[in-house]
């Protein structure tokens, strides 16, 4: 920062107690510029924006090669003046007037000077606000100062944005079933068997995760029911993919005992910090797996694999008459209100709000039907026969998730989403 330009900084008002945004939702904000004397700008902006990117390095042999997506991925970016120089390209950038309606001067006083603004965001459905080990995604508001011969001083806030859902979606309620039986050798004889059933698979941050089991263990020894909710985070960049997992909790419940059949069911806790499930993000993805095995003494351990999808739960605050034209920014006096005719609000989210469309998600399709203690209306096909789901699919394609890392190529993205699909990314920054 200059001599001259003491500070400048962007501000925003939350609007809830978790400072979160979603689609639709106007957040408003000033820029303040203190200098320390007269001072001419070309130019002064605001600009909102969201993207995701990626970024690594792998050493190979004595060089580092960097992995990341050149072209990120562009949500949006509007940028808006104050005041605006003549150098300025292109005609969709919007001036601002002052709250008295005038323009902005280029000169300004010694002291502090403050410029308030609101934008509407879009109404889109975008991929949550995430950081991860080796990729995020972020929303943030950008001021930059532009003067003749100088440096431009720039700030920046980052603000927390979670899409709200919108449309039912009957199939992430759909009970999830599975199957697994073992035949045991050298130190276990006998065999166990297991039925495992979910409720559904979509859920919210702090709802109960229930498990419904059924095991029959006709092996030697005494087995435990035991759980897991591990998280996958996939990031991808020139043509590799990256992969890290890792375990959020573990539970286990009673013994069986050998020569026994025990109906188990278990309540599992999601844990409040969670991310939301991001699934459509072309650079990285989060999503959450519930393994449920038997600890089986002196033999592998067989298990089930649910995929869960985690749910944003929040009372929606966008508007529900506004369109994606009302993206802008609006100019209002310090402590006025910017909208005296509010646009209505919607209520708050039903139930069950993910979109997508039907058959996008089905139970996985590995296992065969449920035993009559887990009943199945329309389960697909007979036994041993693979449900038509596109998650299933999804998890094919990208492989098991106990390595860290795979040297081969990702394969097509496929278009699987919670949401609607996104615009084209825009040309802007």
């Amino acid at each position: 920062m200059s001599l001259t330009v003491k500070s400048i900084s962007v501000i925003y008002s939350p609007i809830n107690q978790n400072n979160t945004f979603t689609s639709g939702d106007f957040i408003s904000g000033k820029v303040i510029l203190d200098v320390a004397k007269d001072t001419k700008m070309q130019s002064l902006s605001v600009k909102i924006k969201g993207k995701a990117e990626v970024f690594w390095t792998e050493r190979h042999c004595k060089n580092n090669v960097v992995y990341s997506e050149s072209d990120k991925e562009k949500y949006y970016s509007v940028e808006k003046f104050f005041v605006r120089g003549e150098n300025t390209h292109g005609n969709d950038h919007e001036t601002l007037k002052d709250p008295s309606g005038q323009p902005y001067s280029s000169v300004v006083a010694a002291g502090r000077h403050v410029y308030p603004f609101t934008f509407q965001l879009p109404l889109q459905h975008f991929p949550p606000t995430f950081k991860g080990s080796v990729g995020k995604i972020v929303y943030t508001l950008e001021t930059k100062l532009s003067r003749s011969m100088r440096i431009s001083s720039k700030a920046k806030a980052e603000f927390h944005y979670v899409p709200s859902p919108v449309v039912s979606n009957p199939e992430l309620m759909a009970p999830q079933y599975g199957t697994k039986d073992k035949q045991m050798k050298l130190f276990t004889s006998g065999s166990v068997s297991m039925n495992i059933n979910t409720e559904k698979m979509g859920y919210y941050i702090g709802e109960g995760l229930k498990v419904l089991a059924e095991v029959q263990n006709n092996s030697s020894r005494a087995i435990k029911p035991k759980y897991c909710l591990y998280e996958k985070h996939s990031f991808f960049a020139r043509g590799k993919r990256k992969l890290h997992t890792h375990d959020l909790f573990k539970e286990e419940g009673e013994p069986i005992e050998p020569n026994s059949r025990k109906i188990v069911t278990k309540v599992l806790p999601i844990p409040p910090s969670l991310t939301i499930s991001i699934l459509n993000c072309r650079i990285l993805k989060v999503e959450y797996r519930l393994r449920v095995y038997l600890d089986v003494p002196y033999a592998s351990d067989p298990e089930i694999k649910f995929p869960i999808v985690i749910l944003p739960l929040q009372s929606l605050s966008a508007a529900s008459s506004a369109t994606n034209s009302d993206f802008q920014i609006r100019n209002h006096p310090a402590g006025g209100n910017p909208y005296p005719n509010p646009p209505s609000m919607p209520p708050s989210a039903p139930p069950l709000n993910a979109v997508g469309q039907s058959g996008q998600f089905a139970a996985p399709g590995h296992y065969r039907p449920p035993l009559s203690q887990f009943p199945a209306p329309g389960y697909p096909g007979p036994p041993g026969q693979f449900a038509p789901s596109n998650y299933v699919r999804l998890l094919a394609q990208f492989g098991p998730s106990v390595s860290h890392q795979s040297d081969s190529a990702p394969p097509p993205y496929l278009e699987y989403q919670l949401y609607p699909q996104l615009p084209e990314h825009p040309e802007k920054s």
